[in-house]
Order: C-alpha cells, then sequence, then structure tokens
C-alpha cells in the first residue's frame, strides 16, 4: 500500500519553471515501485509524462516533455520531484503522481497505476 500526496502546483506564465512534489508513503519500504507524474486537462484522457523506477532510478518521458522536464527522486525524504521548464500553455493540467508495482519499462499506461494522489493543478498563461 502507497500514499501519495502532490503539491506544488501554481498558475505561471509561459517560459517559467514550476517544481512538483510528490511526498510518499510506503507500508512496504523495501518494495520498489515505479513512480509517474500524469497529466489530465479540461475534456481530455489522463496521460504519462514521466515515470521513475525507484529501485534502478531510470526515468522515461513522454515526447512532449523530453528536454524540458526532469523527473528525480529523494529517497532520504521518499520524494519524487518533477522539475518543469519552459512551460507551455498545453501544459496547464492537473497533475497526478501515481504508483504501480511493477518495472517501469512497460508502465507507460494509466491503467498499471494502482495508487494515486489527490493531484496538483497547474495553469499557465
Amino acid at each position: 500500500h502507497v500514499q501519495l500526496v502532490e503539491s506544488g502546483g501554481d498558475s505561471v506564465q509561459a517560459g517559467v519553471s514550476l517544481r512538483l512534489s510528490c511526498s510518499i508513503s510506503y507500508r512496504y519500504p523495501d518494495e520498489h515501485y515505479c513512480l509517474g507524474w500524469f497529466r489530465q486537462a479540461p475534456g481530455k484522457e489522463r496521460e504519462g509524462v514521466a515515470r521513475i523506477a525507484t529501485g534502478s532510478g531510470n526515468t522515461y518521458y513522454a515526447d512532449s516533455v523530453k528536454g524540458r522536464f526532469t523527473i528525480s527522486q529523494d529517497n532520504a525524504k521518499n520524494t519524487v520531484y518533477l522539475e518543469m521548464n519552459s512551460l507551455k500553455p498545453e501544459d496547464a493540467a492537473m497533475y497526478y503522481c501515481a504508483a504501480a508495482s511493477r518495472p517501469c519499462r512497460g508502465a507507460s499506461d494509466v491503467t498499471e497505476y494502482v495508487f494515486w494522489g489527490q493531484g496538483t493543478q497547474v495553469t499557465v498563461s
């Protein structure tokens, strides 16, 4: 069982940077997960943005954010970050942190993730 709490969402202007945080509580800390950031804009499906394997640290990105977004983890703080640079209006969405108990390489689909946070809103104008 995993609990996730997102923070850091804000209303910003295009071109600036923003960092989202996902604080994680593990019932079984020794297990490895794939931790992902997803986003959902009004009227659109939830889509994967980036994910990181807690064991290896391997990262994966959606093509739309490659080179602009960086996912990272601080194991001491049980926190995963999403650094978002050069924000565009199309990046505006509710951003969710999620965990899947499977390898990250194949965990691109939203249905792979069992545990979800409540989301944090990012607005870009």
